[in-house]
């Protein structure tokens, strides 16, 4: 008789109400009984885990269209995001790898053609703020950074933490002294910075001034070797973007600037001395140089040409040498009556 009266299998989206009761309970729960509260938690743990395995399917089946869509319209129908995002410190810390799972996969489902994550997150700008304080809690730093790259895959997420004072902080977090913390903020940094074009261009257009400021300072001239090398590599993806091109006449039209990457030059790491050298070729081969730049070059002329006949890569490379030969050339045919 048993087997007659065996409970269907839940739906994704009663799946997700259940989830989204628990989160209630978990978000309010502060007289609970110990025993119950348990009890709860892993339950709730157990729906989030499901939860992931109707979106990415397990070993045993691969996951289903329509099952994805109705899971993903349910979550964002109500405040589930929300609720999942507050309550991430309590859940233990296989479900927060699984919570962002969920999270990362939902940024890219569509319902009806359309990516309602990022509805939802226009609606909800707020949760960007969180997920970015984040990287001031050593325990959800890397659970949230990770779901806040997912989400600045939406082209107006990325626009509004541009334009918040939420990116200045990226200035500090990428040196934060816990190593991991620090690598993740700067994967997002590089992800702000580089996946967006038109964004990208129209952010650093409207903010240059203090932005490369903070970037030199704060990066190029880090006491913290990592931080020097993630950030002249950077400097290099940015400037030699296409739709960068207004941004990178203007960077290297700048005396200050050209006094940084020569000092990355004569640095002692090959990596960085090389990165450093994609952007110094950008100063030589303006056809325009202003006459502080022309002076500066050939004031150092004679030590620039013995630096790179010295300077190689450790296997050949002919895209390298024939970018180090016009370098040369450019900066050999300098003469001073260019500072007329």
């Amino acid at each position: 008789m048993k087997g007659l009266f065996k409970s269907k299998p839940r739906t994704p989206p009663e799946v997700v109400r259940q989830t989204r009761e628990l989160l209630i309970f978990a978000d309010c729960n502060g007289n609970t009984r110990e025993d119950k509260r348990q009890e709860k938690m892993a339950e709730l743990s157990k729906l989030i885990r499901e939860l992931k395995t109707i979106l990415y399917g397990n070993s045993e089946a691969e996951p289903v269209v329509e099952a994805c869509a109705q899971l993903t319209q349910e979550f964002f129908r109500e405040n589930t995001l929300r609720l999942l995002i507050i309550c991430l410190p309590k859940l233990s810390l296989e479900s927060r790898k699984d919570a962002t799972q969920v999270v990362a996969n939902l940024q890219r489902q569509q319902v009806h053609y359309r990516l309602i994550a990022s509805d939802y997150l226009e609606a909800n700008k707020d949760l960007l703020d969180i997920l970015i304080s984040g990287y001031e809690d050593t325990d959800m730093a890397l659970h949230y950074g990770a779901m806040l790259r997912e989400c600045i895959r939406h082209q107006s997420i990325a626009r509004y933490v541009l334009e918040s004072d939420h990116i200045k902080k990226f200035f500090d977090y990428i040196q934060l002294p816990n190593f991991d913390i620090a690598s993740d903020a700067s994967a997002t940094f590089k992800e702000l910075l580089t996946r967006h074009k038109s964004t990208v261009a129209e952010f650093l257009t409207k903010n240059y001034d203090w932005f490369f400021a903070e970037y030199n300072s704060k990066l190029l001239e880090s006491a913290n070797y990592i931080t020097r090398r993630q950030a002249v590599k950077l400097l290099g993806d940015m400037l030699l973007d296409r739709a960068n091109s207004a941004v990178m006449m203007r960077y290297v039209s700048s005396k200050d600037n050209l006094r940084i990457l020569m000092n990355l030059l004569r640095e002692s790491s090959k990596n960085i001395q090389l990165e450093a050298f994609h952007v110094f070729k950008l100063f030589a081969a303006n056809q325009n140089k202003p006459p502080e730049i022309v002076s500066i070059l050939v004031a150092n002329r004679n030590k620039l040409l013995r630096f790179f006949g010295d300077f190689k890569m450790e296997k050949e490379d002919e895209q390298f040498e024939a970018d180090k030969a016009q370098v040369v050339r450019e900066i050999a045919a300098l003469e001073p009556r260019d500072l007329q």
